[in-house]
């Protein structure tokens, strides 16, 4: 009896003829293959299998013929099986199916099987021309997978590849390295990102995850970003990082790309660039840190550093207790371990389907993390070689579904701007959702995550109460469940194989649909005549919630610098009434809109026991901080039209997040007068930012030129889909 194995598959549609002959002809070369033929296989058959019917619709049978079961089990360990089957066939097949049986040597079916498909014998010599078919001068270069793929232009193809040969052998790798899928690991690791202190770990996972699954790991750095070591601010340099990203991935020879990030700017840039780039991309999450404890009780950063802050600023508790509370803050390595900015942004990554569901709350210094980070490297290499690249696989109900996450966990106002960003890189969805889309969602979706500073846990409880894999559970009639996965499945059959048992402890963390912590709308777009293109409020952090529904007399600052002067002075006329505006804190008017949209409670009003009053501004705060305070007002007051730039103190402001209003209570006449006055006066002013931002040199002048407002996601024009001519 011989042993048949049958590998049939057919070309993707988009694959060029000159290619598949190209193709055959490389995979013709390999020594232990028989046959390799166009075509379906014979009629008829053994009746223990039907080849034929297998065969229907497939473009391509490849024939090998073995002893027995311990041969062809020694021919499918094989690294030129795994080329045959991996390497050579991922960037060209659309399906794949194996198949084998046994048949009697003298068959007729036998017989008419090696009549087409003959057994072809190859010597030692021949298989080292094979090993040696990159000198093969006539031989086009075509590869576009593996270490052979994007080769360094040099004029002469041959001479590149052979070039990267001499430097991948200097590396230490074999010949064999150059036919294996490559997946690159970005390593974000620095001395200045205790957020991603678990880097190396979960580097050595990851790639015990891809060399398990065959694939060949590779790890390269990029730009490291961390809220509290960057200059002026880590969104300043958001854009920067995605460029890296982006460039770093289509100039490196990799089939997928692992990306390690977790502090709050590096997973929104990670994924811009990464759809931007277009190849496979696994973003693998550092993870939350571990509360700390005072006098007693659990603290975390940050929203426990800002409340205490205030505390401290009020007068309530001393230099010596703030002290000993800053060392307790951060006790661990990881990110924020409340629903701030990068916990939000975790779970949002997970709705996307980028990461499986627990990736998105297990602690960084958890076996769990490093788990995920091996199961992510298998992932990396599925993903490799099905080509399940971000625009395939990232659509409108994607975006939606992260949209109800969003909402659900009260998460990040920071994730508005992030969202709109990631989306107008998607050329398939720019442009077709907007910050009302997020917010109409909001109208349906309940908050259900009882988290700081929405509510009192931390991510640590969320990942004991079942973390995202419990959420989607509770969200499953609201969401869009064809969605599709990067490891192939849409998120309604990763939901069907991973079922949750429900308990107590996760009730009261991870609330039901029937029992919201918020019945919807956690976060809310307001819009009026000072902010034409929307604001964001997160409702649900309100430590006042009258605020949300009040009108009051504003009280401006003109930028940090204004609000630092006066802001505690004891001359500042100001109320709890009063609403706080500063300006001058958007995009372009303090690059990178710095986290200073939470304006301190004026130290006199502090110290009478005032905790909250409505404040408005054109730039951000920290995911971590509560109270009433809109946001991301655009257009920014460095824009000459802006409306919001023209507020003066004493102006009316009123403000109704129900009703998504947020307005200036003078006439449209007076308003528009304002606006006139004050573009002459920019016009004439040479200092200001707007007349700076177009001869000022290095990265501050591109990013003051090139970045758009808040709405669409302060990304850089000519990054978004439409390119440059969006302006």
């Amino acid at each position: 009896m011989t042993l048949v194995h049958i590998v049939l598959f057919k070309f993707r549609s988009d694959v060029s003829e000159e290619h598949k002959k190209t193709f055959v002809t490389e995979l013709k070369k390999l020594k232990h293959l028989s046959c390799v033929k166009a075509g379906r296989l014979l009629v008829g058959g053994p009746s223990v299998t039907d080849p034929i019917e297998r065969s229907k619709g497939f473009q391509i049978a490849l024939v090998s013929y073995h002893e027995n079961r311990e041969a062809l089990a020694d021919y499918q360990a094989s690294d030129e099986h795994h080329r045959v089957t991996s390497t050579y066939m991922f960037p060209y097949k659309e399906d794949l199916v194996r198949f084998d049986f046994e048949v009697d040597e003298e068959d007729e079916y036998m017989c008419q099987l090696k009549k087409n498909y003959p057994s072809t014998q190859h010597s030692a010599m021949e298989a080292h021309d094979t090993v040696n078919e990159d000198y093969n001068l006539q031989q086009p270069v075509v590869s576009t997978t593996g270490l052979r793929q994007g080769l360094t232009s040099y004029g002469d193809a041959h001479f590149s590849l052979f070039l990267r040969k001499v430097f991948i052998k200097a590396l230490g790798y074999s010949e064999d390295a150059l036919s294996r899928p490559i997946i690159g690991i970005i390593n974000t690791g620095s001395g200045f990102n205790p957020c991603h202190g678990n880097t190396p770990q979960l580097i050595e996972a990851a790639k015990r995850g891809i060399h398990l699954k065959g694939g060949i790991a590779i790890d390269f750095p990029t730009i490291s970003l961390h809220e509290s070591f960057s200059h002026p601010t880590s969104m300043f340099l958001r854009n920067l990082m995605s460029m890296d990203t982006e460039e770093m991935i289509r100039a490196q020879p990799v089939d997928a790309c692992i990306m390690i990030g977790g502090c709050d700017k590096t997973v929104p840039a990670q994924i811009m660039g990464g759809i931007s780039a277009n190849k496979p991309v696994l973003p693998l999450l550092t993870g939350p840190m571990m509360p700390g404890s005072h006098r007693g009780q659990r603290i975390g950063a940050c929203t426990d550093c800002r409340n205490n802050w205030a505390s401290y600023r009020a007068g309530t508790i001393d230099m010596e207790e703030i002290s000993a509370i800053n060392e307790e803050l951060a006790p661990t390595i990881g990110t924020c371990g409340v629903m701030g900015t990068a916990s939000t942004m975790a779970c949002i990554t997970a709705a996307l389907g980028l990461i499986p569901p627990q990736g998105a709350s297990a602690p960084a210094v958890s076996a769990a993390r490093l788990r995920i980070a091996e199961q992510t490297g298998a992932n990396a290499v599925a993903a490799a070689e099905s080509r399940r690249s971000p625009q395939t696989i990232l659509t409108s109900d994607s975006f939606y579904n992260a949209a109800v996450v969003l909402q659900a966990i009260g998460g990040s106002t920071n994730a508005m701007v992030h969202l709109m960003a990631i989306i107008n890189r998607h050329p398939d969805i720019s442009g077709s959702i907007t910050l009302q889309t997020l917010d109409e969602v909001g109208r349906s979706t309940p908050l259900l995550v009882d988290l700081k500073p929405s509510g009192d846990n931390y991510m640590t409880d969320f990942h004991n109460a079942g973390g995202m894999l419990c959420l989607l559970h509770r969200l499953r009639p609201l969401l869009r469940l064809s969605a599709k996965t990067i490891t192939g499945e849409t998120l309604g059959e990763v939901l069907d194989r991973t079922p949750f048992r429900d308990f107590e402890y996760s009730r009261n963390i991870i609330r039901t649909l029937s029992n919201p912590l918020h019945p919807s709308s956690s976060l809310v777009v307001v819009e009026g005549n000072i902010a034409p293109h929307g604001a964001v409020i997160k409702a649900s952090a309100s430590k006042d919630k009258r605020l949300l529904r009040h009108t009051g007399p504003a009280v401006v600052f003109e930028n940090p610098r204004d609000l630092s002067l006066r802001l505690d002075s004891p001359d500042l006329e100001v109320t709890a009434d009063s609403v706080l505006v500063l300006k001058g804190i958007g995009p372009i008017g303090n690059p990178g809109m710095p986290e200073a949209g939470m304006i301190p409670i004026p130290r006199k009003l502090a110290a009478q026991g005032v905790t909250d009053m409505l404040r408005i501004s054109d730039g951000r705060m920290s995911g971590t901080a509560g109270g009433t305070i809109v946001l991301h007002v655009s257009p920014e007051s460095a824009v000459p039209d802006s409306p919001f730039g023209v507020i003066e103190t004493g102006d009316m402001i009123v403000c109704d997040v129900e009703n998504r209003v947020i307005r200036l209570d003078i006439s449209d006449e007076e308003l528009q007068e304002r606006i006139a006055q004050r573009r002459r006066i920019t016009a004439e002013d040479k200092s200001s930012t707007w007349n700076e931002r177009q001869t000022r040199r290095g990265y501050r002048g591109l990013y003051e030129r090139e970045v758009n407002q808040a709405h669409e996601g302060a990304d850089f024009n000519f990054l978004t889909a439409k390119g440059p001519s969006c302006r």
